[in-house]
C-alpha cells in the first residue's frame, strides 16, 4: 500500500476526503468542525499505517490502543471518538458487511464545564472601558456592545459583513454554525455605539476603500478573533476584572446568563444563541442557579 510523505497511506487519504465531502454536503457542518473532523482522522490513519493498519482494516483493539498509547486528556478522546464513530457510520452505510470497530468502544462524555459569565457590574466596566475619545475606542466600545447585546459567538462578530446590519430595524442577520442565519434584535444603545462607529470611525479606516467586514482594523482590514480577544483581555485588566474569568465568549456567556437572571423564555434564549438543540442552551439555567446560590450564602442570615 502507497504512503504519502506523511505516512498517510493514500486509500486513507482518498478515503477521509470522501467523508469530508460528504458530511459538508449532507449536514453542511462549519468549516472548523470538518477541519477538526479530518485532522482527527488523518492522525488515527497515520498511527494505524505504522502498525501495519488502514482505516479499513482497523479493529476496535487498534482504536482501544491509540487512545491509549497516545495518553491523550478525556475531552480529547471524546472529540475523536466523535469524528470516528461518524465516519465509520458512513462506511457502514455505503459498504454492505463492513463491520464498524467503534461500535463496541466505551461512549466517553465530554466534561461539562459551566460557562463563565461576569457579573452585570462587571460588564458595565468592561463596556465603559474603551477611550470614546479616540477613534479605535469608538470602535472597541461598539464591537463589545453588539456583543453583549446579541450575544454572538467572537467569529460571527468579527465576520459580520456592513450589510448584515439594519439600523431603521435594528435587527441583526447573522450567519452561525452549519451556514444558519438568524435575526437577532439589536438594543438601543449598541445601535448608538455602532452609529458612531459607522459615521465618524469606519470611513476613516477603510480610506475610500468598499470593504464588506463592518469591523475594521487601523489597517483597514477585517478584524480576527484572536485581536478581539487581545482586546477584551486588554480592556478586562484596564478595570480589574481577573483574567481567570475572561475567555473568549465571556460576554456571550453574560448575555445569555443575564437574561436568564431576568425571566427569559429558555426556548427564546435558544434562538437567539443559535443553538441546534436545547440541550447545549440548558447549561445557562446551571450558571444562573448557582448564582442564586452564592446569592443566597452571602445574603441570608442563615445561608
Amino acid at each position: 500500500m502507497s504512503e504519502n510523505q506523511t505516512g498517510l497511506l493514500m486509500a486513507d487519504a482518498a478515503s477521509i476526503d470522501v467523508f469530508i465531502d460528504r458530511v459538508w454536503s449532507e449536514d453542511g457542518l462549519a468549516e472548523r468542525t470538518l477541519e477538526a473532523y479530518r485532522q482527527d482522522l488523518v492522525t488515527l490513519a497515520i498511527w494505524l499505517a505504522a502498525h501495519g493498519r488502514s482505516l479499513s482494516t482497523a479493529q476496535r483493539e487498534d482504536l482501544c490502543a491509540f487512545q491509549g498509547e497516545r495518553g491523550q486528556a478525556v475531552r480529547t478522546m471524546a472529540r475523536r471518538q466523535s469524528a470516528f464513530r461518524r465516519y465509520y457510520a458512513l462506511r457502514v452505510r455505503d459498504e454492505p458487511g463492513f463491520t464498524d470497530p467503534t461500535r463496541q468502544l466505551e461512549q466517553l462524555c465530554m466534561p461539562r464545564s459551566l460557562p463563565k459569565a461576569l457579573s452585570e457590574r462587571a460588564i458595565e466596566l468592561l463596556l465603559d472601558a474603551p477611550d470614546s475619545h479616540r477613534p479605535l475606542g469608538l470602535r472597541d466600545r461598539a464591537m463589545l456592545e453588539l456583543m453583549y447585546a446579541t450575544g454572538l459567538r467572537v467569529s460571527e462578530l468579527v465576520e459580520l459583513p456592513c450589510g448584515a446590519l439594519n439600523l431603521r430595524q435594528g435587527v441583526l442577520r447573522v450567519t452561525g454554525k452549519g451556514g444558519k442565519d438568524r435575526l437577532l434584535p439589536v438594543g438601543e444603545l449598541a445601535l448608538e455605539h455602532i452609529e458612531t462607529y459607522l459615521d465618524t470611525v469606519r470611513p476613516v479606516l477603510a480610506r475610500g476603500h468598499q470593504i464588506a467586514a463592518l469591523f475594521l482594523t487601523q489597517r483597514g482590514g477585517g478584524m480576527t478573533r484572536q485581536m478581539f480577544w487581545a482586546l477584551v483581555k486588554r480592556y478586562a485588566l484596564k478595570v480589574g476584572i481577573d483574567r481567570k474569568r475572561i475567555s473568549p465568549h465571556v460576554l456571550r456567556h453574560s448575555f445569555a446568563t443575564h437574561l436568564l437572571n431576568h425571566g427569559a423564555d429558555l426556548r427564546a434564549l435558544q434562538l437567539l444563541l443559535g443553538h441546534c438543540s436545547l440541550s447545549a442552551t440548558q447549561i445557562y439555567t446551571l450558571v444562573a442557579r448557582e448564582g442564586l446560590k452564592r446569592l443566597h450564602a452571602r445574603h441570608h442570615p442563615r445561608g
